[in-house]
């Protein structure tokens, strides 16, 4: 029987991967020093959604040839790679969109967030599993009012491994008091949802623009159980539960 939900947070409860892809772009535009934001950094962060921070600066790092440009910036931060560079900058670029609360609230996905307080209603279990660090996850779910709705919230200081390790979700099982096959998880790339399934749980993959491709070509989990509407969110869970409690997986 589902006894817990755990939710992701970038792309899952809230548009942020949209506000951080459009940070990376303007941090290779600064380097650059082009006239617009470099379009190229979004796409090359669409291919590593829901990675950890280091991972996805070193993948647009490379996939933008950004490794010269970088360096000449590692002394004045206080660096020793290139990817930290970027990284700083584009955490500042972040920081500075959702500063203010209410670009976080017009960003949630209203259907994830309405999820989470029926879960509680109904005194389900309920966690967070996200890889962001705790600072921006804990600023993005007070803004949203969401704290006090979870049991256990885990960021990327917590683990060792990032997605798609299923380090994370063990971790929450664990605090969360219940076995990871009674857990549903809500996850929006395929890094998220290989670390749910890895950890034996049932997954549902919610489809966006940045992970809708991804999810479909990496074929990690069955087409019932991929949300493409969020209008169709909470019937697809509720047929994900069903299936659960009548198969036992």
């Amino acid at each position: 029987m589902i006894s817990a939900i755990i939710f992701d947070l970038d792309g899952t409860l809230v548009q942020t991967e949209k506000l951080k892809a459009q940070a990376y772009a303007i941090a290779a535009q600064q380097v650059q020093g082009l006239a617009q934001p470099d379009d190229r950094a979004i796409e090359a962060y669409r291919e590593i959604v829901g990675a950890a921070r280091e991972v996805a600066s070193r993948h647009i790092v490379d996939r933008l040839d950004l490794e010269e440009p970088l360096r000449g910036q590692m002394a004045q931060l206080g660096v020793s790679e290139p990817w930290e560079v970027l990284t700083s900058l584009r955490t500042k670029i972040y920081d500075d969109m959702v500063s203010d609360p209410q670009v976080i609230r017009d960003n949630q996905w209203l259907n994830t967030v309405d999820l989470l307080q029926v879960a509680r209603e109904n005194y389900c279990r309920t966690g967070l599993a996200t890889m962001s660090h705790k600072a921006e996850a804990l600023h993005v779910l007070n803004a949203l009012d969401l704290v006090a709705a979870l049991d256990v919230i885990l960021t990327r200081e917590d683990v060792e491994r990032p997605k798609p390790d299923p380090e994370i979700y063990f971790l929450a099982a664990e605090r969360l008091e219940v076995q990871p096959g009674d857990c549903l998880v809500l996850e929006d790339s395929p890094n998220g949802v290989r670390a749910g399934v890895a950890a034996g749980m049932n997954v549902i993959a919610i489809a966006t623009p940045f992970t809708a491709e991804g999810l479909h070509s990496s074929n990690v989990v069955d087409h019932p159980w991929v949300v493409h509407r969020p209008d169709d969110l909470l019937e697809v869970v509720s047929a994900r539960i069903a299936e659960h409690n009548r198969t036992g997986h």
